[in-house]
């Protein structure tokens, strides 16, 4: 089967990517503009397209007679028209367990650095300002532990689980938020507006749906009666980041670290960028999924989706 990998440069450099068992012609890009012209032209005749976050709509779906599989090597699905694979009869298939490691770890990053202000410090190590002051330590803007705080968390799959467990290491307290409007479904639970109003960092793990878009806005906001740190490594989406920039600049949470961004990259009038001198604010740019080892397992098991479904395809 013919194979066209979209945007292979959204992974590192020295990842090993070998071809799928039972890809006989198979052709990369390191990445593909948005235009369908382009994607169409690279997707001609193929049987499978791989990527990541190229936009696949019902217009390139609807032209390609031969398309079988759209193989993603990710997670989230938003960039595909789900439906029009349904009105072909082409599979979808993502990729999920391959950052279990990966970003719980990259959210305690970001959550340390904002707490203890680690860029801030870093920098008044690397520009002078230590010296200049003359004493052992420097102390401007307060570190705060994480032990006995409350982490309140929002979307409880696997990666959250992780995070808690780490959590709970440090000394915090934890509680798992219920979907919004809803009675807790468990004693493990905790309605949602309770945990906003007890938190004193809430991290976001939760899918961008209908549901979750804006979740985190001037009304919830205006609850996290706390100023806590909003961590944010789910969806740039969940967050208005207007409405997030205002909370900041007024004092209405203590800060705010973030991997992910309602455009990417990043676009200059992102109301997020106003923040960038804050000493508890963050920015990664989307790559908590994408530690070594992650990418690595993220291609072992998308080789092996991509291989068997050859292989059922092969089937009398």
């Amino acid at each position: 089967m013919r194979a066209v990998f979209l945007d292979k440069g959204t992974f590192s450099d020295g990842i090993d990517l070998p071809a799928p068992a039972g890809i006989t012609d198979y052709v990369t890009y390191h990445d593909t503009p948005k235009d369908n012209h382009v994607i169409l032209e690279r997707c001609r005749d193929t049987d499978i397209i791989i990527t990541n976050k190229v936009q696949i709509d019902a217009e390139v779906i609807g032209q390609l007679p031969n398309l079988k599989l759209i193989q993603l090597t990710a997670t989230g699905m938003n960039n595909v028209d789900q439906d029009a694979c349904d009105r072909h009869h082409v599979t979808l298939y993502n990729v999920a367990g391959y950052a279990v490691k990966s970003v719980p770890e990259h959210t305690f990053m970001l959550m340390l650095n904002a707490m203890r202000a680690g860029i801030h410090y870093h920098q008044k190590v690397a520009d002078g300002t230590w010296r200049d002051n003359g004493n052992f330590c420097l102390l401007d803007i307060p570190l705060i532990d994480l032990e006995d705080k409350t982490l309140g968390i929002i979307g409880v799959g696997t990666i959250g689980k992780r995070v808690t467990e780490i959590a709970r290491a440090f000394g915090m307290t934890v509680l798992w938020a219920e979907h919004q409007g809803r009675a807790p479904r468990s004693a493990d639970y905790t309605a949602f507006d309770d945990v906003l109003a007890q938190s004193d960092v809430l991290s976001l793990h939760c899918p961008l749906t209908e549901q979750t878009q804006h979740l985190i806005n001037k009304d919830t906001l205006a609850k996290m009666t706390k100023q806590p740190l909003l961590v944010n490594v789910a969806r740039g989406g969940i967050v208005d980041s207007q409405a997030l920039a205002t909370a900041i600049h007024n004092e209405q949470i203590i800060g705010y670290a973030s991997d992910v961004f309602e455009q990417e990259p990043i676009t200059a009038d992102d109301p997020l960028l106003s923040l960038s001198e804050h000493p508890r604010v963050i920015f990664s740019p989307h790559n908590a999924w994408g530690s070594k080892s992650a990418q690595q397992t993220l291609w072992q098991i998308l080789t092996k989706q991509v291989s068997d479904f050859i292989e059922h395809c092969h089937q009398p």
